[in-house]
């Protein structure tokens, strides 16, 4: 007889240009912390940056080899990262404030959301169910 596991998604590890600026923006927007940070891979830096359950890690390597590709079509491609707030409306000000330009706002069972992507192309969904 099979039981129930319980699951939960701890962290994405996405590379990006510059960890720290990423990072800081997703504090700037989400209220988030730096939970760790510190050498990585093949002379790299990543920073891991969320709350207590959960976080993304940012690595950028020593040197980058190539330039950001956003093609949805392209498997194992990260399409955007998810973000459930409880006060949609303050954090599109937040975004706004980054200078960041929030679209493809919909409302929808049982949610609404909007999409914004930060000046290196990485999109994030922010959605709240409140």
């Amino acid at each position: 007889m099979s039981h129930q596991i319980r699951t939960g998604l701890e962290h994405v590890n996405l590379t990006v240009p510059d960890a720290q600026k990423t990072a800081q923006n997703l504090i700037d927007i989400f209220g988030w912390r730096i939970r760790w940070q510190g050498p990585a891979l093949n002379g790299g830096h990543v920073v891991h940056v969320g709350d207590e359950d959960s976080y993304v890690a940012l690595y950028t390597p020593k040197e980058i080899t190539g330039a950001v590709s956003i093609n949805k079509a392209r498997a194992l491609h990260l399409n955007h990262i998810g973000v459930v707030v409880d006060d949609l409306d303050d954090v599109e000000k937040r975004v706004i404030n980054k200078g960041f330009r929030p679209n493809n706002h919909d409302n929808y069972e049982p949610g609404r959301r909007f999409y914004f992507d930060d000046d290196d192309g990485l999109e994030v969904e922010v959605v709240s169910y409140a």
